[in-house]
């Protein structure tokens, strides 16, 4: 007997993951939504405010330096750590020597907590006496002032964050590039091209659906940064390298705001959900460029 097609017979198999992830995402979500017009704190009755929780935050210039320095950071960690688990990729699918040990290393630091993930970067970074910084000193290169210079702790926390996770970059990628199939390369070789035109014309087009989806998750997470700026910098010197996600985090747990800090949330949401859908519209004209 064929299984049915009719979808009302599949309903109650998904109906208990539905409750799920209403109870768990949609509720909280709304509730998030509704405090957002609400003045709140510990101990106080929500009141309502309208639009003056997203007024405040929209003339905090605080908010403003957090909203630049979330794009900066998000902007250097996505496009480096696209391209490099993008060359690491193709390296490893052209074949290496010790290939099984050397992809158990570069997804080693997906094993590593965040925050011993941080205490390791402090360590090796610190300006007295870090091994990198004895390295630097020793090339005639400054050392990275993280904790005093705001570039300087951007850049830290950029580098950390790509050294964290380019192992889910790689990964899509490097499944990306097994996927395409090796007659594809060969008949362009026994057309006559070469290595950089196999590169445009195969692999670049084939892998650009898992390239964009790569692009796509790392961009939104990216946006949600805040453990690895929390250990290292806390949002400091003065503020400097606070992003959204901090300055959410003070708002609620400092200052007791929760409406401003829920309006806060809101417009992460708002941001991120523009951004994918950006990313889906060229997802989706990628996977359907061919049809029809």
């Amino acid at each position: 007997m064929l299984p049915s097609r009719n979808p009302r017979v599949a309903l109650p198999f998904v109906i208990p993951a539905l409750a799920m992830l209403a109870a768990v995402i949609l509720l909280p979500g709304l509730y998030v939504f509704w405090l957002s017009f609400h003045a709140s704190s510990f101990g106080q009755s929500p009141v309502y405010v309208g639009l003056a929780n997203y007024a405040k935050i929209l003339a905090d210039p605080y908010f403003w330096r957090a909203l630049k320095n979330t794009i900066v950071v998000v902007l250097v960690v996505v496009h480096v750590e696209l391209l490099l688990g993008l060359g690491v990729a193709l390296l490893f699918a052209h074949g290496l020597p010790f290939r099984k040990w050397l992809i158990a290393c570069v997804l080693a630091p997906y094993a590593v907590s965040e925050v011993g993930a941080v205490v390791m970067w402090r360590t090796m970074f610190d300006p007295e006496a870090g091994l990198v910084t004895r390295w630097l000193l020793g090339l005639g290169i400054s050392p990275l002032e993280w904790s005093v210079v705001p570039m300087h702790g951007l850049l830290l926390v950029a580098l950390l964050s790509i050294w964290l996770h380019l192992p889910f970059s790689f990964i899509i990628l490097y499944a990306a590039r097994l996927s395409i199939p090796k007659d594809l390369y060969e008949a362009a070789r026994v057309d006559g091209a070469g290595a950089w035109q196999c590169f445009r014309r195969i692999t670049l087009p084939l892998m650009m659906p898992a390239i964009l989806i790569a692009m796509l998750f790392r961009y939104i997470f990216a946006y949600r940064l805040f453990s690895e700026v929390w250990l290292l910098t806390g949002g400091g010197p003065a503020r400097q390298t606070e992003v959204v996600a901090i300055y959410l985090y003070l708002e609620a747990f400092r200052y007791n705001d929760f409406g401003a800090a829920t309006a806060t949330g809101w417009l992460m949401v708002l941001t991120s959900l523009a951004l994918a859908l950006v990313y889906l519209r060229k997802l989706h004209r990628e996977m359907h460029a061919h049809d029809g």
